[in-house]
């Protein structure tokens, strides 16, 4: 396993556990020759070689990374203008080199390894002889995962200078699959993680974003399919951009039916200027191959991203369960309110209180105070060190609300530094939710912002921050950058962003970071390389959730997914849903509650007792346990899906069922997952008594799921191998 290279037949074979990608070199062109199930590597390979037509030209190669201009009529992956103006340059190979491991991408985020073992790196060097640009083509495959990361490097070592109009990230040929479909996240703010599949005709299909975020609307993710494909069965490609800021995702059939999918960064409102021996470093792109449908390659990315893209203090342990008072009390309380909302966490078993917005400047509502991180001493007279105390005494860590990325027109902040947004001077500043957007281009904003957060972090107990970002780049313009690279603008503000975020983190390695931007507007996995888990949504509606968080776990694991119970009727749909309905959807999730524990009867804070104790027991299975899913919410009434221990040795399954049917059918639930040669005891929700069943049996006949005649019903199945003990995994 690893790299083969075939120096005399231009061939790279990597290789994984489960998986092969060939490449050949044609006339000096990298082409991509297969990617999908593992290949023997034989001695000679001539019978894998690629063989094109007579005559053929570039538009019939299905190649690694395609230019524009010398006959290939399809999308390219990048395109450079020259000093002359011209557009046209030709990259040939030139060589190459694999290394052991996995190289860091400079002020990027990027999956890695913790021994080089793990992986192995292949470069494929490539150059345009005229221009003087060289490109490097990255590709680290995993031993025993079935993933490839795809990346580039683009060097001026020409004389003159170049201009990037398009630098792409990866991009493959599917030459002989026919019929192939497309499935993405796609939404809105409070209806993010919508599942959308369609076939790929003759044309373009692209989703991508132009906002400088990734977005509510799509997420940088995407995965070609088979027909066939399903949950468990069939071959599915998938495409993960590292990276939070605008992008695209393109996939192109041509009229010979083969299929072009590219990704990176996006070309439109984009251009990079290097200068001599100045280089350009694309995101990468996590390309995820699996035989055994969907399910699998969630799988996949879930074990890559927890355990080798997330990093930290907290990358391996269990979150802790917290209440937020935002809905609580949106801008309306004071320090005595905020510690009696604590103390009935404390007694129930909640572990963390989060302030949210409304505790700096004078932010009696959203349209002030954002840049003015101080504490507002009229609401907490002692300060947010005097509340925290108060808060650690009755044995709950305490967390803050900010969002540092913004600034509002009235602040403090603003009329002393009124440059400091991004901003096209002789233009007007489009203003959403009364505030703009700090220029994170500049290094003394972000050296501000730094110091702001320090100030309070050194002072006050903090271990937890939520970091919001509210709204989309407009006016995307640095007072501090030349004309010719006020395009760069909206890339360097992410860049800035990355290095502020590796700053902070580095520097308080004990704090729990919580990304957020008005939920999953920027859910990707850019940001969980500093933050380990994501707000998925400010809709907390519990059938809505249903489909955002099945939605937002066909790429990102469990243990990202922040999943909280508020109050009904739920203040963005209006629902009612009873506690325990809300409580099992959030508790397949990083758990927590958004209300005021202090108006719950006291029956309501008995059951919040009884979730808060089951999750402690259940978190870490829940977390870092291997996802199925059993039944979509997007396909019908119900929606199913279970977490299985890396042994196979414990599961829990959880089900659901939005409106009552009449007269309904007999149903059952067939589980995934398991170990068909062990016995398991299975507890239900609905009853003390335990059954036995073989793995086989409850992967092929199922469960018998009982039916009550009431809307948003929910329940459990505690399943566990015969002579294990939950108590043993504590």
């Amino acid at each position: 396993m690893g790299i083969m290279v075939q120096e005399q037949a231009g061939l790279f074979h990597l290789q994984s556990s489960g998986m092969s990608y060939l490449i050949q070199i044609v006339n000096g062109y990298p082409v991509h020759v297969y990617w999908g199930g593992k290949l023997k590597h034989r001695e000679r390979m001539e019978d894998l070689l690629l063989h094109t037509p007579n005559g053929a030209g570039l538009d019939r190669l299905p190649q690694e990374y395609p230019q524009y201009g010398s006959g290939d009529f399809r999308n390219p992956a990048y395109q450079a203008e020259l000093a002359d103006g011209t557009r046209i340059t030709e990259l040939k190979y030139v060589g190459c080199r694999t290394m052991k491991g996995k190289p860091a991408l400079s002020g990027l985020p990027a999956v890695y390894t913790e021994d080089d073992a793990e992986a192995d790196t292949l470069v494929l060097e490539l150059k345009d002889s005229y221009s003087g640009l060289k490109v490097d083509l990255l590709y680290t495959i995993f031993a025993d995962r079935n993933v490839i990361v795809r990346s580039v490097r683009l060097v001026n070592e020409g004389l003159n200078q170049l201009r990037l109009r398009r630098a792409l990230s990866a991009s493959v040929d599917f030459a002989e699959k026919r019929d192939m479909e497309i499935t993405y996240l796609s939404g809105a703010w409070a209806r993010e993680g919508n599942i959308t599949r369609r076939p790929l005709l003759q044309g373009e299909t692209r989703i991508d974003s132009k906002r400088g975020m990734s977005s509510h609307q799509f997420n940088p993710f995407a995965a070609l399919v088979t027909p066939e494909t399903s949950e468990s069965h069939g071959e599915a490609y998938g495409f993960s951009l590292v990276y939070s800021g605008s992008f695209e995702a393109v996939a192109e059939v041509d009229s010979f039916g083969s299929t072009r999918l590219g990704m990176g960064v996006n070309a439109f409102d984009f251009a990079w200027q290097l200068s001599q021996g100045e280089s350009f470093q694309t995101p990468e792109v996590v390309m995820v191959y699996s035989g055994q449908g969907l399910g699998e390659m969630s799988r996949t990315y879930h074990r890559l991203y927890r355990t080798r893209l997330c990093r930290g203090e907290y990358r391996d342990r269990e979150r802790p369960i917290l209440v937020n008072n935002w809905e609580a009390t949106y801008f309306n309380f004071d320090a005595d309110k905020l510690v009696s909302i604590a103390e009935e966490g404390a007694k129930l078993g909640i572990e963390l209180f989060v302030l949210d917005d409304g505790w700096f400047g004078k932010r009696d509502a959203d349209n002030s105070s954002l840049g003015d991180w101080y504490e507002d001493r009229r609401k907490l007279p002692g300060g947010l060190a005097d509340v925290a105390e108060r808060i650690n005494k009755l044995g709950l860590q305490f967390g803050l609300w900010f969002e540092p990325e913004m600034i509002s027109p009235d602040s403090e902040l603003y009329r002393k530094h009124p440059d400091w947004c991004l901003h096209v001077p002789g233009r007007r500043r489009t203003e959403a939710r009364w505030q703009l957007v700090l220029d994170y281009t500049r290094q003394e904003v972000r050296d501000y912002i730094y110091d702001s957060l320090t100030a309070i972090f050194t002072t006050v107990p903090v271990s937890y921050v939520k970091w919001d970002m509210n709204r989309a780049l407009t006016e995307i313009g640095s007072a501090e950058l030349p004309p010719e690279r006020q395009s760069e603008t909206a890339h360097r503000y992410v860049l800035g962003l990355y290095e502020l975020l590796e700053r902070i983190t580095k520097a308080f390695p004990h704090i729990l970071f919580e990304s957020c931007s008005s939920g999953g507007g920027r859910f990707d996995p850019g940001m969980l390389y500093y933050m380990p888990q994501t707000w998925t949504s400010d809709n907390t509606d519990a059938v809505e959730r249903l489909k955002i968080q099945y939605g937002t776990s066909l790429v990102y694991p469990i243990s990202a997914i922040g999943a909280h119970v508020s109050a009904v009727p739920n203040h963005q749909v209006g629902r009612i849903t009873s506690l325990e309905f809300r409580g099992n959807v959030a508790m397949s999730g990083n758990f927590g509650y958004e209300l005021d524990l202090t108006k719950f009867t006291d029956e309501e804070k008995e059951l919040v007792k009884e979730q808060a104790a089951a999750y402690k027991q259940i978190r870490g299975l829940v977390q870092q346990g291997d996802l199925y899913r059993l039944k979509s919410p997007f396909e019908g009434n119900e929606s199913a899906w279970m977490f299985v221990s890396e042994d196979q040795e414990e599961a829990l399954v959880y089900y659901f069922q939005v409106m009552a049917v009449p007269h309904a059918p007999r149903r059952s639930l067939r589980l995934a997952g398991l170990n068909p040669e062990l016995e398991y005891e299975v507890q239900s929700s609905d009853s003390e008594t335990t059954s036995t069943w073989g793995g086989d049996r409850l992967m092929q006949l199922g469960l018998h799921l009982p039916y009550k005649q009431k809307d948003y019903e929910s329940g459990w199945f505690s399943v566990r191998a015969v002579g294990t003990n939950i108590s043993d995994r504590a």
